[in-house]
């Protein structure tokens, strides 16, 4: 089998959620001589980039992305420590803490991102639904994460916010993270105007914005 038709195929097996196929296109990629940061950024993030269009166009639903991002993270423990023992650089993670900001107990919006977020390479840490600010914040310095989420389906939640990026700015560490907003009733110009760096309509476009601002800040 070709290189091309290895990373076709590995493609293929995160667009079909078929955790079998990628293990063994991954091990016939390694077996092949194929670089494993080439596996993962033509092959994995190739079919992981097709199944975001799919889900965003309602080609496919939530459970065929929980399953690519399953088969994309058994191919990953594959191909990742081999990337590293061959001298080079794993596939770089940000790192994202998320939660449903206090006083709002809906989270199936978020989950969603949390997952999505997953499935594109960011290590998550979800704090779950009705989270203080100050513990919002606290996880992320422990961890030292890149980014900050917040979601909201309640416009008296909506105040936690603009609370969060105040306490980053009091605490002298807005500097250090990406803070993103959204929910139901927050709007990209209300976003904006708390000093936010991202909003995401959904899940698809949170991702997105994600991504984008990671690798311009990271330049990754």
């Amino acid at each position: 089998m070709s290189e091309l038709m290895i990373l076709e195929e590995l493609a293929n097996a995160v667009i079909n959620g078929d955790d079998g196929k990628a293990l063994e296109n991954s091990k016939k990629a390694i077996a092949s001589g194929i670089d494993p940061l080439r596996a993962i950024n033509e092959g994995l993030m190739r079919g992981m980039a097709k199944v975001g269009e799919d889900f965003s166009n309602l080609k496919i639903y939530l459970p065929e992305v929980m399953m690519a991002a399953e088969a994309m993270k058994a191919a990953l423990n594959i191909l990742e420590p081999e990337a590293v023992k061959r001298g080079g650089a794993a596939l770089k993670k940000g790192k994202v803490v998320i939660a449903t900001i206090s006083g709002d107990i809906h989270d199936i919006g978020k989950n969603i991102v949390a997952m999505l977020l997953r499935a594109n390479g960011f290590e998550v840490y979800d704090l779950g639904r009705d989270v203080a600010v100050d513990a919002l914040i606290n996880k992320a310095e422990e961890v030292g994460a890149d980014i900050i989420g917040a979601s909201t389906l309640l416009s008296t939640s909506m105040p936690y916010m603009e609370d969060m990026v105040a306490m980053l700015k009091e605490r002298g560490v807005r500097q250090k993270y990406i803070v993103l907003v959204g929910g139901g009733p927050v709007t990209r110009e209300w976003a904006e105007s708390i000093g936010a760096d991202g909003y995401g309509d959904d899940g698809d476009e949170a991702v997105r914005v994600a991504k984008e601002l990671y690798h311009k800040v990271k330049g990754q």
